[in-house]
């Protein structure tokens, strides 16, 4: 079944969106010592780095300033390094770039829906 990029970036945007509601007001310590603050954070940049590798090249290209390959590259690693997740790192992904990112994606999808048609599906 094909996605638009829309729809990829809605997925984006609800895990941000998640991201930032879970994360405000949290404490560094906090977060590494719940096991289950750790995993749903971890999911939701799994969630956001699979998202990406399905965006079209050209779209990614189109929208260069957003660090894609990072974001994919970050997936892979949580993905097939499981036993040995940096969560300080993490933390400071969620702290120091998901914001920005959480910006950057509304902005696209608000740039989108002004298209006329809107990209194509």
């Amino acid at each position: 079944m094909f996605h638009s990029p829309d729809d990829y970036l809605g997925h984006i945007l609800l895990e941000t969106s998640f991201i930032l509601e879970v994360s405000e007001g949290l404490e560094k310590e906090v977060f590494l010592d719940n096991p289950i603050l750790t995993r749903a954070l971890v999911r939701s940049l799994e969630i956001i780095g699979e998202a990406t590798k399905k965006l079209p090249d050209d779209f990614r290209q189109q929208y260069s300033q957003i660090s894609w390959k990072q974001m994919a590259g970050m997936r892979d690693k949580l993905i097939h390094d499981y036993f040995g997740v940096d969560y300080n790192l993490v933390w400071e992904v969620v702290i120091n770039q998901i914001p920005l990112l959480h910006q950057q994606i509304q902005d696209i999808l608000n740039q989108l829906q002004e298209l006329d048609p809107p990209y194509p599906r």
